[in-house]
């Protein structure tokens, strides 16, 4: 222990201070306060452990202790069901859902930071035990620490379309931003409001890989919830009329979303839509394939 106890030290803190980075709650207001804290800092807290004792173990010759990680591979794919599950959970009480695949995307997140952290602890324990160095194993730690957080960025709208406002008009009962059909509203005074207290905007795919990715009914659903989870909603459970819309235009590909936000501005909405992250199970990529790219010309 004296001989590896700077070495495994130097590896759980700088894991657990790489948790501690991403861990992060924003808009989703996920995960909450204090248990979801407790919970993956408890879990970042374990990964660390195992990231910082592999190289004494190989060291010392106890392979069997290395077969723990497979273990922690196990139990980290437990993280991501218990994750959806809770997500799933409080999908009824919200106005707007998240969506399926929305709550699948956050789940894999959490799942892949842990084995971010094991990788963390790796490199400052390896550091410190091969140079004998601990500043150079902080250095190490807080490199794959900041890495980490650029790996855990993925796309966003605004990668991938341009978000413009539209404008909101009705075709006797059809509501429509800009071209876009969004539903009907049979009632007038419904209609006035909506016209006075609406907000549409509309996003162009850059190319047929986006084009593709935006029509994925998922990806939709996260784009209202996100938009609406930001600038609220003046929607209630007996208001269909207000409910937030994303709809496609089926001969340009373009989608417009329409919502009656509780703060009336555009630039943020467009600001928020730009923001929505691309769902990885949305993602999609015909332009890769041959058929999709003589299809594109």
């Amino acid at each position: 222990m004296d001989e590896y106890g700077m070495t495994i030290g130097l590896g759980v803190l700088m894991g657990l201070l790489a948790r501690a980075y991403m861990l992060r709650s924003d808009y989703r207001q996920y995960p909450g306060y204090p248990h979801g804290y407790v919970t993956h800092l408890s879990l970042g807290f374990i990964a660390a452990a195992l990231g910082s004792v592999a190289l004494p173990a190989i060291a010392e010759k106890e392979f069997a202790a290395v077969t723990f990680l497979a273990l922690a591979g196990q139990q980290f794919r437990e993280v991501r069901n218990m994750e959806r599950e809770s997500l799933a959970a409080l999908e009824a009480a919200e106005l707007v859902p998240r969506g399926h695949d929305y709550i699948e995307g956050i789940a894999r997140v959490f799942e892949a930071r842990n084995y971010l952290v094991i990788l963390t602890a790796l490199a400052a324990s390896s550091a410190n035990y091969i140079t004998g160095r601990p500043l150079l194993s902080i250095f190490v730690g807080i490199i794959l620490t900041l890495l980490s957080g650029v790996l855990m960025r993925g796309k966003v709208i605004g990668n991938i379309a341009g978000v413009k406002a539209g404008r909101l008009s009705f075709k006797g009962a059809l509501l429509l931003v800009d071209e876009i059909d969004i539903m009907n509203i049979g009632l007038p005074g419904m209609r006035e409001k909506v016209l006075n207290d609406g907000l549409g905007v509309v996003i162009h795919p850059k190319d047929d890989n986006a084009r593709a990715t935006l029509h994925n009914m998922g990806q939709r659903q996260a784009i209202a919830h996100v938009a609406t989870t930001i600038l609220g909603t003046k929607k209630d459970v007996d208001t269909p009329e207000f409910t937030p819309m994303v709809r496609k235009n089926i001969d340009t590909g373009a989608i417009a979303l329409f919502c009656v936000p509780a703060e009336k501005d555009i630039d943020s909405l467009v600001a928020a839509v730009e923001r929505v992250p691309v769902l990885e199970s949305a993602w999609r990529a015909p332009l890769k394939t041959k058929a999709g790219r003589i299809a594109a010309d």
